[in-house]
């Protein structure tokens, strides 16, 4: 109906009308009749649809198509619609379903654009002051609080890229409909421009190719050409101006939405002559409403499709989206993920399976720690798996630095997420001449006054090629790696001990991995794929290996060494085994780690992380057999040659 009512305005043809007409007819007569959705699934259930947000979505779109023909409508028309259509479901959204209207999500953005959209072609201001301001039109809700609450300072969405993808659309169409109708709300402006910066820190947790990197739940493949980000992308580009990186985008969606936004960014793309590319560079997002409760970091190396990856989260929960993954990383290299995430459990909109809802492997496994790359206390899951714990509480940025391209780094804490358990991840991302290609250094510090089982897994993608630990693999029997918290759905495949510097070698795509680590003789090493207890096959099967370590106080150090070549159809394979022979924990203690890289063609790096308050002038010093070492700020790089 929406696309009927703009060819209508573009043509004039009636027969678009008409058909409009003639849909809202058979709802009008079907609509008042309808109870709650017989297959709701514990929420908010609409009439039409089996949840309120569809319906919500419905509405947003019949109110511009209805706006499209208001005017060829007759007034008896108008009345019949409206006293059977309009007014049912507003009352369904801001009475029946006032809570959904009022809550501060993606569910009650589209609730509130919805009904403000409608409001305009009905020339009601209460109802966009009740979609601006909220039911009670005192501010608790509606569209300038989903504004507030929803977005950091910086702009990014606490419930992930995935969902600021969806949430763009209601944000972006009713702040249109807002600045044509009340355009001294200055609604561009608004909160430091925060719609603009929402589009910005979105696109900016694409990876090279235009996917969103799956940050909570989130599918693995949902890119910018999703309808949100088109629309966003086109309105940002015509009340924000010219954007190198937004025609990049463009480029990459090929197509633009048909107003005059649209229009500008297809004149601009013309008048650029080559196709353009987006350039991001390295960038630190706050998180929360207050920019307070922790962030996203993100390293880039490289430009164009060739870009390596790296991102941590650090932020906030995530609301009834968050999964349970402080201080997890993924990383992204040869236009694929190659330490992924497992994104959600979920196939969308693929009603055979659970509706196309949520399956219930996405509590039992996708939410929980073990799916991520970050650090297990006793085999349990953050914060217990509660949800509402989790969001009392927030990782801790600690410092950030990526201004120069060949030397950066992410450090960042989460200590509220295990009773009696402080843990702190810095991340490197480094150049030396002497290797192929960028690699990552990853230091994991955990401190406690107890002892604690320590599981530090790396979740891959590609095929495990060799391991410098023996192990025994499971091949007459398969057992579950754990009883709970997700270990439940892993199939132990293989399990050894440790020697001093374990590796795991696995190759992904044209280029081997190598990921050393400290390991000493008394660690433990599993390999694992999740498949375990699913009946209905719901989980995709995905490698991951975990080092395990009894201890109180622990730093896990490792090398994510990328290199080598290897082509199938050259029959070639180079460079199969790592430079990387040791990594090596020197010093730690409260003010600060040192971490000692060595291998071949004279590698030889010390790494020096402070512990302490983040200060880029503060002075530290830790003793290193017997010597004291000074240096000024959060950490220092020494890529020294032997």
């Amino acid at each position: 109906m929406q696309k009927a009512g703009i060819l209508f305005q573009i043509t004039g043809d009636e027969k678009y009308a008409r058909f409009i007409r003639s849909m809202l007819m058979k709802y009008a007569a079907m609509y008042p009749k309808l109870g709650p959705h017989p297959k709701a699934h514990n929420q908010a259930p609409g009439k039409l649809f089996f949840q309120m947000l569809n319906e919500t979505v419905w509405l947003l779109y019949t109110a511009q198509a209805y706006d499209c023909i208001y005017n060829w409508l007759s007034p008896e028309d108008r009345a019949y619609f409206e006293e059977n259509i309009f007014n049912v479901i507003i009352d369904w959204f801001t009475g029946k379903n006032a809570r959904e209207f009022d809550r501060i999500h993606n569910h009650g953005t589209w609730s509130v654009a919805a009904v403000g959209m409608i409001g305009y072609v009905l020339g009601r201001q209460d109802l966009v002051d009740m979609a601006l301001y909220g039911t009670k039109k005192d501010g608790s809700g509606g569209f300038l609080k989903q504004l507030d609450r929803l977005f950091s300072p910086d702009g990014y969405y606490m419930e992930g890229p995935y969902y600021i993808r969806y949430a763009l659309r209601p944000f972006f169409l009713f702040a249109e409909a807002v600045e044509r109708f009340q355009p001294e709300l200055k609604i561009y402006k608004y909160r430091d421009s925060i719609l603009k910066k929402a589009v910005f820190s979105a696109l900016q947790t694409t990876y090279p190719n235009g996917v969103f990197a799956p940050i909570n739940d989130a599918s693995k493949s949902m890119n910018v050409r999703a309808p949100g980000v088109l629309i966003a992308t086109d309105l940002a580009f015509q009340h924000y101006g010219r954007n190198d990186n937004l025609l990049g985008i463009a480029a990459i969606q090929n197509e633009v939405i048909l107003n005059g936004a649209g229009l500008e960014v297809a004149r601009s793309m013309a008048d650029a002559g080559a196709k353009p590319v987006c350039n991001w560079r390295s960038i630190e997002f706050s998180d929360g409403w207050d920019g307070k409760q922790g962030g996203l970091g993100i390293l880039r190396y490289g430009s164009g499709q060739e870009q390596m990856m790296l991102i941590m989260k650090y932020g906030v929960h995530g609301a009834g989206h968050g999964h349970f993954d402080k201080l997890h990383f993924v990383l992204y290299d040869q236009r694929h993920e190659v330490i992924p995430d497992y994104g959600f459990s979920r196939w969308i909109n693929i009603e055979p399976k659970f509706g196309g809802r949520y399956l219930p492997e996405n509590k039992s496994y996708a939410m929980q720690t073990i799916a991520h790359n970050t650090v297990v206390v006793d085999q349990a899951t953050q914060n217990f798996f509660q949800r509402k714990e989790a969001d009392k509480v927030s990782g801790k940025r600690h410092f950030f630095d990526a201004h120069n391209p060949e030397r950066q780094v992410i450090s960042a804490r989460a200590d509220d997420h295990y009773p009696g358990v402080r843990m702190q991840r810095t991340m490197f991302l480094l150049k030396d001449e002497k290797l192929q290609f960028p690699v990552v250094v990853d230091v994991f510090r955990l401190k406690s006054e107890e002892e604690h089982l320590y599981d530090y897994p790396f979740h891959f993608e590609g095929h495990f090629i060799f391991s410098n630990t023996k192990f025994i693999a499971d091949t007459a029997e398969q057992r579950i790696l754990g009883e709970n918290y997700g270990y439940q759905h892993l199939w132990r495949e293989a399990y050894g001990g440790a020697v001093n510097n374990g590796s795991v070698t696995f190759l992904s795509g044209n280029r081997y991995y190598t990921i050393i680590t400290n390991t000493t003789p008394d660690m433990k090493l599993l390999f694992a794929r999740t498949g375990a207890n699913d009946p209905d096959f719901n989980l995709r099967s995905e490698p991951m290996f975990l080092w395990r370590k009894k201890a109180k106080t622990h730093v896990f150090a490792s090398v994510i060494e990328p290199h080598g070549f290897f082509s199938e159809a050259q029959e070639k394979s180079d460079r199969a085994r790592p430079l990387i022979r040791s990594v090596r924990v020197l010093a730690q203690n409260d003010e600060a780690t040192v971490v000692e890289v060595k291998g071949g063609n004279g590698i030889h790096w010390r790494l020096f992380i402070n512990n302490g308050n983040a200060s880029p002038s503060a002075m530290h010093s830790i003793e290193i057999g017997g010597e004291k070492s000074i240096w000024q700020g959060n950490y220092k790089i020494e890529l020294n040659s032997e």
